[in-house]
């Protein structure tokens, strides 16, 4: 027994892992690199290993006897035996079925299969006996190009991941460098990270051939100069593809603004505008758009030389897809798939029948809800580069966070129809829109007077009477882009300091100059969205952020809510709960029993934990 050191190894491959003591940091991050987050309360998390953990590690080129020595490192009780058998066994089958360059250009690739067992399993099963094409004279299945996604989907979900190192087409050229000097006349070159990040996908680091994989950088992080790095790297064409218009337009501005591309290389595929260009960026919404069995002529014509890829048989659902033909209107060389752990089912399809393309996902959090990470691996490929939210922080990459969930009772009539509520969805509504919040939001910006804040929530009801109640301006998915776009130079200005927002501010926003974000309301228990919100104020400053959540104590929101926040734990937040009642209790003490509203502060009820005032810690 090691009493000072912070994890608990289970024979269930959980790791129970102590939050107070000196070695709970470097503990953290290295078990994240191989094991998931599970729960996160006061004291002690819990992380479970997992085959996809392990397999991305691996694939980042972690190897078995690094994770077992990681464990031993920090466990306080021995490892149990059957954690390090069941870890050196998910992690010897990375690489024991590795995808082949084809014979020939256009031709089947090869799995090879380095367990001859394995093999005629294999060969036997009916899952994957169909996606063969037969044998090599080295006996090596052949795998047609239009089953190379569909296989490796395949052999992930019965235990066994794929190196894909069949290498991909090269893609028609396309000549350009990053800009020393940004068109705007600021000097401009990648970070460090940045550019290894590039090199890492291009190249494949120490693990495997490049071309394919996710990097994983936080909001703020600069994502976006990863993949034009890439891309310039690569002298290749490109789409990208990303989450609305208004992202499309900030690619297109990063693009023309930081690389040597000219208008007349750079289109926009959207829902009104159709420009297929050598670097064109388009939306996930007009890919993943189904028009039936009809033919559409809006969709792009090819250009130049189209891959070769499924046959009529695999493409016919494929289709149904009206702008299915923006993947063969130019002969690209890479596909970007921003915000890649929002990934469309449609585009998951279409992307299974095009992996001769290289790909590389962006995103600041691979965690999906409905549990399809296994998708993203297989078929976007495994994760190439990640650097803990904190670290980031602590080298000044981006702002230092103060963390707050704030609770609150739910006004009586409120009571009522929470505990008659038809079923829990009704419930969660009736907490998450919880009247009293108002309230608590306004006197929050008095106590921000001079910072610029976004107020972020789900249900539009709720952030109409809010916005109403702030005289701020309501941004939803009704909002047109043209004025979203004014308000946003506006907040950018400084002539409007308060923005509501509805989930178009999860994603894809440039507002650096946001500090303090208040999210009235939620998407139930989504972590993802938890960690993009607070992303919207993590751009570098000197002031640092503060990020607050409104939750009506003992709903099932407040349960949510600590679900919610398990991936910003695992990359080294704490979130400091405050309950509402008690921080007024208190600030009427300091104010001498003062009534509401007329306090110190100009009459503005300033919460005690506020950062302005003092250390959370």
């Amino acid at each position: 027994m090691r009493s000072d050191n912070p994890a608990i190894v289970q024979g269930d491959l959980s790791i129970l892992l102590e939050v107070d003591g000196p070695r709970y940091e470097p503990a953290r991050d290295v078990i994240a690199r191989f094991a998931e987050l599970e729960k996160s309360p006061e004291h002690v998390h819990t992380y479970r290993i997992t085959p996809l953990s392990l397999w991305n590690a691996a694939s980042a080129g972690m190897g078995a006897r690094e994770v077992l020595a990681a464990l031993d490192e920090f466990a306080r009780f021995d490892v149990p035996q059957n954690v390090r058998a069941n870890v050196a066994d998910l992690m010897s089958r990375w690489g024991s079925l590795r995808l082949l360059p084809a014979g020939e250009p256009g031709g089947p690739v090869r799995l090879e299969c380095l367990d001859p067992h394995l093999a005629l399993r294999l060969a036997a099963d009916k899952r994957t006996a169909p996606l063969f094409a037969g044998r090599d004279a080295d006996e090596r299945f052949l795998v047609d190009l239009a089953r190379r996604g569909v296989l490796k989907q395949t052999l992930l979900k019965i235990g066994f991941p794929v190196d894909d190192r069949a290498g991909f087409a090269p893609g028609a050229p396309l000549a350009f460098a990053l800009r020393p000097v940004s068109l705007g006349g600021a000097p401009f070159a990648p970070r460090d990270y940045q550019q290894e990040a590039a090199r890492i996908f291009v190249e494949g680091g120490a693990a495997s051939g490049g071309g394919h994989g996710v990097v994983v950088l936080p909001c703020g992080a600069g994502k976006t100069v990863v993949a034009l790095a890439a891309a310039a790297a690569l002298q290749t064409r490109t789409l990208v593809l990303t989450t609305s218009r208004a992202a499309v337009h900030q690619w297109i501005r990063e693009a023309l603004d930081k690389t040597t591309l000219t208008e007349a290389d750079v289109g926009e595929y959207t829902g009104t505008t159709r420009k297929v260009r050598p670097f064109t960026v388009a939306t996930y919404h007009v890919v993943a758009h189904r028009a039936g069995r009809r033919r559409n002529s809006a969709a792009p014509p090819p250009e130049g030389r189209a891959v070769s890829g499924p046959t009529p048989e695999d493409l016919a659902g494929l289709r149904d897809y009206a702008h299915f033909a923006l993947f063969d209107a130019q002969d690209w060389g890479l596909i970007v798939y921003d915000e890649v752990h929002l990934l469309p089912a449609p585009v998951f399809r279409i992307t299974a029948h095009i992996q001769a393309r290289r790909r590389l996902g962006l995103t600041a959090t691979l965690v999906r809800e409905d549990r399809k990470e296994g998708d993203v691996f297989s078929l976007i490929g495994p994760k190439r580069y990640d650097v803990p939210w904190k670290q980031m922080e602590q080298q000044g990459w981006i702002a230092q966070a103060s963390c707050y969930e704030i609770r609150l009772d739910l006004p009586g009539d409120r009571k009522l129809a929470y505990s008659t509520a038809a079923d829990g969805a009704e419930a969660f509504r009736i907490a998450a829109e919880n009247p009293a919040k108002d309230d608590v939001v306004e006197e929050l910006l008095a106590g921000h007077r001079g910072d610029r804040i976004l107020v972020i929530g789900h249900f539009i009801a709720q952030l109409e009477r809010l916005a109403r109640r702030l005289g701020a301006p309501l941004l939803t998915g009704e909002t047109s882009t043209a004025e979203r776009e004014r308000h946003f130079d506006a907040f950018r200005a400084g002539d409007e300091r308060v923005l509501v927002l509805s989930r178009v501010g999860n994603f894809s926003i440039d507002l650096p100059q946001a500090n303090v974000l208040v999210q009235v309301s939620g998407l139930f228990g989504s972590r993802q969205e938890e960690a993009q919100r607070l992303g919207r104020v993590l751009r570098p400053k000197e002031c640092g952020s503060t990020f607050y959540t409104l939750v009506s104590r003992g709903t099932s929101e407040q349960d949510y809510a600590l679900h919610r926040q398990l991936f910003l734990t695992e990359q080294g937040y704490r979130f400091y709960v405050e309950d509402w009642a008690r921080a007024e209790e208190a600030k009427d003490a300091e104010d001498g029993g003062a009534p509401a509203g007329q306090g110190s502060d100009e009459g503005a009820r300033i919460l005690r934990f506020n950062p302005r005032r003092a250390d959370p810690a």
